[in-house]
């Protein structure tokens, strides 16, 4: 009497099980993204001048999650300009706001606009240009900026501006260059930023190979 023998599954992975791997494999990758968040954001293409000498176009920066209490005067960072530098854009619909919820998760913000430049007036200060040296001033102190682009003025924009609660007044090192809050003077928040929109702070250049190294913090004054 002949018996059959029963059939045993071919060798390797099931797709069922390669399936729940993948998806494993994908939880992870969020989880590891979503923690690697809370300490280095992003990296940042910078894109003109504006901050020269300390940063050149084409330079790749790495960006340093900050909270609102660890920002300083002299920080360089990065913020989102949306509904102070730049127009705020349409919400996203449909697709277009899955995608925006799955990259904000991830750390980045399809659509928004981002901007670096150094902080000089932190919340409550009064910032103002300029004194009889044509320096800038903060609280009626002369504020010393050897990070000021050589050959540029301070500003050329006159200015006496409080700082409003929770917000920046920010400028770039390369001042005759720079479209920063003396930009905005007549936009919402008078050219200041919420410190909630600021993305982190630079803390090195990380491209190109030949420029690599770190963003040190200026001292305050």
């Amino acid at each position: 009497m002949t018996t059959t023998q029963p059939t045993t599954a071919p060798r390797g992975e099931r797709p069922a099980s390669r399936g729940v791997r993948a998806v494993a494999v994908l939880a992870v990758a969020l989880l590891a993204a979503l923690v690697l968040r809370s300490f280095v954001v992003q990296t940042f293409s910078i894109p003109s001048d504006s901050m020269s000498p300390a940063l050149e176009p084409g330079q790749r920066v790495l960006v340093w999650r900050v909270g609102a209490g660890d920002v300083r005067r002299g920080d360089v960072v990065v913020f989102d300009g949306t509904g102070t530098f730049v127009d705020a854009p349409p919400p996203p619909r449909g697709l277009a706001r899955a995608g925006a919820a799955v990259g904000s998760a991830l750390g980045w913000h399809p659509g928004e606009s981002d901007f670096v430049k150094r902080v000089v007036g932190l919340p409550g200060e009064r910032v103002a240009c300029c004194d009889a040296q044509g320096r800038l001033t903060v609280d009626g102190r002369p504020l010393e900026e050897p990070y000021v682009h050589p050959g540029d003025a301070a500003s050329d924009v006159r200015f006496d501006v409080e700082v409003p609660p929770g917000r920046l007044w920010v400028m770039g090192d390369h001042r005759a260059e720079s479209v920063d809050s003396r930009s905005h003077l007549g936009s919402p928040g008078g050219g200041t930023v919420a410190l909630e929109d600021v993305v982190g702070r630079v803390v090195a250049i990380s491209w190109p190979p030949t420029d690599l190294g770190a963003v040190s913090r200026e001292e305050e004054q």
